[in-house]
């Protein structure tokens, strides 16, 4: 299990710290949201406990490992998830791999912006005979998503190739443009589940595919999700997500409203990413469940360790007194490198005949404490191992926090409506029928210099 420690949370040096008594204070309030939650089940918990979404992956087992490359084309949700994964669970260098070393597992590509430089430089990567693209999106008209779908289709087409054996749809399971064509066509599709919005979607078909193609252990990921779960029905002071969920909604209300998530291991690096999307998206909002304007929500920030201990720390300790941190760590990487005595320096003695994964983890150690000792409140995550058990506990721990502090902030996790207008506005830009309102408030006199 991921190891939790929230120490630093209470410590006496950090100025107007919360205190086990206020957080004990609410634990009958917590102790509702919970049983809330276990008794109408929100569908990304009810995700982990069908076959249904693992058994609809492994039914196209055929069809994938026919070829070489997956391309994701998605963006927000139906990307980070997968980007997440692929990045956590698969040696940085997979894509570089041969298919021999990759055990004829597919390289994995995923396009989640429509900046012309980013997707030509991956369409001039792969071999499109030898390409799989999975498009993902539930409504079919996410504009970035679609616009890289019909490239790649035009591309499959050009090439004399037959698209229904080159696409895989992951969409809504009635409804869209992507479900019409798919039924037209008889392209093959994964289901989003109706209940799961995007930014929880990564333990559905929408991150399930990418890991399987690239020999990512999907059971394994469920198993560590219902370990989060069986967590999240204890106690609250045995709960993760729970203390999460209480401890960032306490500092919030205390003016530390910047969540930095810093990550000792390249690898866990995007999960902060994943984390950002799922904390901002649900919590920052305008208005509370009863209509009141309320404008709330904690400003997630990323972090590398030791990266940004020489870039950001520094703003950290001596900056604004605003930010609550989470440092992510691992105990056991899967490689090692030691470092060689190669002079006779004094200077360079403490490092000689060390390893790399030692010094990292004393940077973290050491930047830890020397945040505790400017009085900032942090949390740390350990992961035994960097494995699919410990990586689908984590999503499944930051899903359910996410939804606790939901309800102790009184508004809707689920919902993303300061979106829509920029939606809006970009499809009136690009002369969409049905939008021509939204011209209006793109054509206002500018001061440009």
């Amino acid at each position: 299990m991921l190891k939790f420690d929230f120490t630093n949370l209470f410590s006496n040096k950090v100025p107007n710290n919360i205190t086990l008594d206020e957080v004990k204070s609410y634990e009958n309030k917590i102790n509702q949201i919970i049983k809330e939650i276990d008794t109408n089940r929100p569908g990304f918990v009810e995700t982990i406990f069908s076959r249904k979404w693992i058994d609809s992956v492994l039914d196209l087992k055929d069809t994938i490992f026919q070829f070489d490359n997956l391309v994701v084309l998605g963006i927000g949700g139906s990307a980070l998830g997968n980007i997440a994964l692929q990045n956590t669970l698969k040696p940085l260098n997979w894509n570089f791999l041969s298919k021999d070393e990759r055990n004829r597992k597919l390289r994995i590509f995923v396009i989640d912006n429509v900046d012309p430089d980013f997707v030509a430089s991956i369409l001039d990567t792969i071999e499109i005979r030898k390409t799989l693209f999975n498009v993902i999106s539930k409504s079919g008209s996410t504009a970035e998503a679609m616009s890289n779908y019909l490239i790649a289709r035009g591309i499959i087409e050009s090439y004399g190739l037959d698209p229904k054996k080159h696409l895989i749809f992951t969409t809504d399971p009635e409804k869209g443009v992507l479900r019409k064509i798919a039924n037209e066509e008889n392209i093959k599709t994964l289901e989003i589940p109706q209940n799961v919005g995007g930014r929880f979607s990564v333990l559905t078909p929408v991150g399930l595919l990418s890991a399987y193609a690239a020999g990512i252990n999907i059971e394994a990921l469920y198993d560590g999700a219902k370990i989060a779960y069986s967590r999240f029905l204890k106690p609250l002071f045995e709960n993760p997500a729970a203390l999460i969920a209480i401890t960032h909604y306490l500092y919030y209300k205390k003016g530390r409203n910047i969540s930095v998530m810093m990550a000792y291991s390249n690898r866990l690096y995007h999960l902060a990413d994943w984390y950002r999307q799922l904390w901002a998206e649900s919590l920052g909002k305008k208005l509370d469940k009863d209509g009141n304007i309320v404008n709330v929500g904690q400003t997630p920030v990323k972090a590398l360790g030791a990266v940004d201990q020489h870039s950001q720390v520094q703003l950290y300790n001596e900056g604004p007194d605003d930010k609550i941190i989470t440092f992510l760590k691992t105990e056991k990487f899967n490689r090692d490198i030691k470092i060689p005595n190669v002079h006779d320096e004094e200077a360079l003695s403490y490092l000689q005949g060390k390893y790399l994964s030692e010094l990292l983890n004393n940077e973290q150690l050491g930047t830890e404490s020397a945040i505790l000792e400017h009085g900032k409140p942090s949390l740390k995550i350990t992961f035994p191992v960097i494995d699919e058990v410990h990586v689908g506990e984590f999503f499944m721990h930051y899903e359910l926090a996410t939804a606790i502090a939901g309800e102790l902030f009184n508004i809707n996790p689920y919902d993303q409506p300061g979106v829509e207008l920029g939606k809006k506005l970009t499809y009136a830009l690009m002369g969409r029928p049905g939008y021509d309102e939204y011209k209006i408030n793109i054509e206002e006199k500018r001061i440009e210099l």
